[in-house]
């Protein structure tokens, strides 16, 4: 198994600020030297988001470091990247995140078996403080169980 197949750049935070209702797997259009930086694990997608823009979906603030031996072809490392999803999954989107409170996040990053960088997004409503406490209950009441049981 190769290093390329390890890859696997995940946002911990997002199951704790939010419910999921959607998820999906979409491409991510990328240059030559992101895809060297991603493949290296130098990427981080903790404060990334996504947008429509002219009925595209594009994530924002996600954050490529520079290739070292990029030169020129390096690119700014927060630029807005476009992700590849069929017509059909876009207009569904789309059409949900008029509903109040929804966005679109992404989980985790990582690249498949062609080598392609895939990017798992979700739609995703936003937790309020509440339902933060009782998911925190729950996981301790998991541990407390499992210790129990050892």
């Amino acid at each position: 198994m190769s290093l390329e197949n390890n890859i696997n750049i995940k946002n911990k935070k997002a199951s704790f600020e939010y419910s999921f209702i959607d998820k999906y797997t979409a491409g991510i259009q990328l240059s030559g030297t992101e895809i060297k930086s991603i493949r290296e694990g130098k990427s981080n997608i903790n404060d990334a988001f996504c947008v429509f823009m002219n009925d595209e979906l594009l994530i924002r603030n996600m954050h490529i470091a520079h290739y070292f031996n990029g030169t020129y072809n390096n690119v700014e490392e927060k630029r807005d990247r476009k992700l590849l999803l069929n017509k059909h999954e876009l207009d569904k989107l789309q059409g949900k995140l008029k509903d109040k409170g929804l966005t679109i996040i992404p989980l985790r990053l990582f690249i498949n078996e062609k080598g392609y960088a895939k990017l798992d997004i979700a739609l995703a409503k936003g937790k309020k403080l509440y339902d933060k406490r009782e998911d925190i209950k729950k996981k301790d009441v998991e541990r407390e169980t499992s210790r129990r049981l050892k």
